[in-house]
Order: structure tokens, then C-alpha cells, then sequence
């Protein structure tokens, strides 16, 4: 681990997939629950005008860059860095992982629609992965008693939840304490494969946020130039 680096004053630790599998394990033999944030483009955006998304995501006990162009946007990590996130080798080392070790898993979702396809992705891919259960987290009406009570009681060792920000981020914030699962892991809701596998517009969308975070990361590295240059 070499500390964080800052992306729109966020702080995101600067490791590799193996250094952060590696404190992922060491996290699975602790308690209370340990928390991961893998942070994408259109969350690093929404959190620069949320002060209370920053704060929550600055809570996690390991936040990482979910996209590469979070690392170009720093000037970090190399050819190889850039590799893996591309390849999603520290997802893929997780899953593994939980798979290897017959660890519960327990899917927080926001429709019907993500939590088949998340499941049956992760039956086609990780064959044999305990899936402990699945819920869907409204950004409406959170129902978080009731979903925390279906983690607790399916004994869940891992959390993962593919949810929209502030939603995944606001959920564990405000049940954190409550949770008896070992690790909770938010990849974002991009990363559900129903979302993966879409193009056409969605690809258009996503070009036009990256080429807005450029703007933002560099209009913010401008003025940190200034506000240094008048110190």
C-alpha cells in the first residue's frame, strides 16, 4: 500500500489488485464489518458537489478505482495499474476468493432485473458460490430494517452491493454498526452485467461523463495551482 492519492478531494488508496486482495483476507478474519468502495467516474463527479457522499466514502476502510481513467486522471499506476482495472482483476481475485473459501455471499441490488442477471452471472462464472441471499435497496423507501435483517440472518460472511451513489453509499453509513457480515463490497451499479453488456446510448453517455470528469480534474488541479501560487 502507498497511501492515497487525491481525485476531486477524494481520497483513494494507491495499491495494486494483489496489495488490496491482500487486506481484503485480512478483513474476512476481523469484526465488525469492514467496508470497500470501488469508485467509479460518475461517483468521484457526483461526490465533488455532495459533501455528504465525500464523507461517507472517505469512512471506507479501503476505497479504490473502479475505472482507469481515475488513475490517468492522477497521472498514476502505469501501464500494468491501468491493465487491471480494465481486466477487473481485483473483482475477479474477490470472487474467486469467496468461491474458493464456500464463503455467503449476499446480493443488495435496486430491481428485480439486477439481482437475475448479478445471479446468473455469478452462477455461470463462479459455479457453486454460496449465494445467501438477494434484496432490493430502494432509493425511496430503504426498508433497512428489513434487509438487515435478511444479511444477519443468512449468516452472510460478504455483502456485495451494486447500487447507484449516494444509495449503496448512504445504506452502509447508516447501518454499519448493524450488520454482522464480515465485509461489504460496493462495486456501483455499473458493474452489474445487465449493465455491462448494454451499448448504443449507454456508451455514448459514459464517453460524454468521462470527458466531463477530465474537465472537472483539471479545472481543480488549475486551481490548487493558483491558490499554492498565491501561498
Amino acid at each position: 500500500m502507498n497511501g492515497k492519492i487525491q481525485v476531486l478531494n477524494i481520497g483513494i488508496d494507491d495499491c495494486t489488485a494483489k496489495e488490496a486482495m491482500k487486506q481484503t483476507v485480512a478483513y474476512m478474519e476481523t469484526e465488525p464489518v469492514n467496508v470497500i468502495e470501488l469508485v467509479t467516474v460518475d461517483t468521484l463527479m457526483y461526490a465533488s458537489g455532495d459533501p455528504a457522499l465525500r464523507e461517507n466514502i472517505e469512512k471506507s476502510d479501503l476505497v479504490l478505482a473502479g475505472e482507469k481513467e481515475i488513475l490517468e486522471s492522477a497521472d498514476q499506476g502505469g501501464r500494468h495499474r491501468i491493465q487491471e482495472i480494465e481486466q477487473r482483476t481485483y473483482l475477479k481475485m474477490v470472487l474467486r476468493y469467496l468461491h474458493k473459501n464456500h464463503l455467503r455471499v449476499f446480493l443488495l441490488v435496486e430491481t428485480d432485473e439486477e439481482a437475475e442477471a448479478f445471479y446468473r452471472y455469478l452462477e455461470e462464472e463462479y459455479s457453486g458460490i454460496q449465494i445467501a441471499g438477494m434484496a432490493r435497496v430502494s432509493p425511496v423507501d430503504a426498508a433497512d430494517e428489513l434487509v438487515v435483517n435478511a444479511v444477519n440472518g443468512a449468516e452472510t460472511d460478504c455483502v456485495i452491493a451494486a447500487m447507484s451513489a449516494p444509495v449503496q453509499e448512504e445504506f452502509i453509513a447508516r447501518n454499519r454498526m448493524l450488520l454482522n457480515a464480515r465485509l461489504w463490497l460496493g462495486v456501483g451499479k455499473s458493474e452489474n452485467p445487465v449493465y455491462r453488456s448494454r451499448g448504443g446510448i449507454e456508451k455514448i453517455v459514459q464517453f460524454i461523463n468521462h470527458r466531463l470528469f477530465r474537465h472537472e480534474v483539471e479545472k481543480t488541479k488549475k486551481k490548487e495551482l493558483e491558490t499554492a501560487s498565491l501561498n
